[in-house]
């Protein structure tokens, strides 16, 4: 295998064909219908077997149409969309009408992967149910609680405290919305823009003059006045002085 050309996804399991890709990235600008399938037949691609019927035609330099006269190991292009998706199907060939279908392989944008089986997919989906299922038994089950005399309970009091505490440090600190200099700046900006389009003046509320006073007619009585109150003062002599008697 050419360095470079092989990634393995799942370092751990490289013999499983559901774990790795491949890719050439000279061929990836250029790939079409035409060359894909000489793309897909390269020495380096570890989903292609060499021993199928398709190196021995093009090694014979036969037509390719002679794959459906002969018997074994083929692989045919499925289903295009280009230029993004290409399917390749690998059969056995029993004869002109009878194939037998072993595995799919799809192209997108020039990566190859292994198509899973349905037994794979069923039995991937199957334990990731189990897999949430398990952990929502083991959740309920820390909450339950046991006493002689009251028998089986839920207490969900004595562990919110600590999921409340488990999502206080998952959440992030929160950030000041602006800074000083922000916000001065904004004023600065706002004072500027203030100054070029001042605010209209509201307008004024007007002022009626008041009525002139009406003079009234000689000899008419006054109406609603105040009787006004004279004080008269009276001059008081002061008394007669006593003249001094003379014997």
């Amino acid at each position: 295998m050419l360095p470079g050309r092989l990634g393995i996804t799942a370092p751990g399991i490289p013999d499983n064909p559901l774990s790795i890709s491949w890719h050439d990235s000279t061929w990836i600008p250029i790939l079409n219908t035409t060359n894909v399938m000489d793309y897909f037949s390269q020495g380096s691609n570890p989903f292609f077997d060499r021993t199928c019927n398709n190196e021995i035609v093009k090694m014979q330099r036969l037509n390719p149409d002679q794959l459906q006269n002969m018997t074994g190991l083929e692989y045919v292009l499925l289903h295009v969309q280009e230029p993004i998706l290409y399917v390749i199907r690998k059969q056995h060939r029993h004869s002109p009408q009878q194939v037998t279908p072993l595995a799919d392989y799809y192209i997108i944008a020039g990566v190859v992967y292994q198509a899973p089986d349905l037994a794979n997919v069923l039995n991937s989906r199957l334990l990731s149910a189990v897999h949430h299922l398990q952990s929502s038994f083991e959740e309920a089950s820390s909450f339950a609680r046991y006493h002689p005399s009251k028998g089986y309970s839920w207490d969900f009091k004595s562990q919110r405290p600590s999921i409340d505490k488990q999502s206080k440090k998952d959440e992030k600190p929160r950030e000041e919305p602006s800074s000083l200099f922000q916000r001065q700046r904004v004023d600065m900006l706002l004072g500027e823009l203030i100054k070029k389009f001042p605010l209209p003046t509201p307008p004024q509320p007007k002022i009626t003059p008041a009525a002139p006073v009406k003079s009234e007619p000689e000899g008419s009585a006054p109406e609603n006045k105040e009787p006004k109150t004279e004080i008269k003062q009276e001059k008081i002599k002061p008394p007669p002085e006593k003249k001094p008697r003379i014997n």
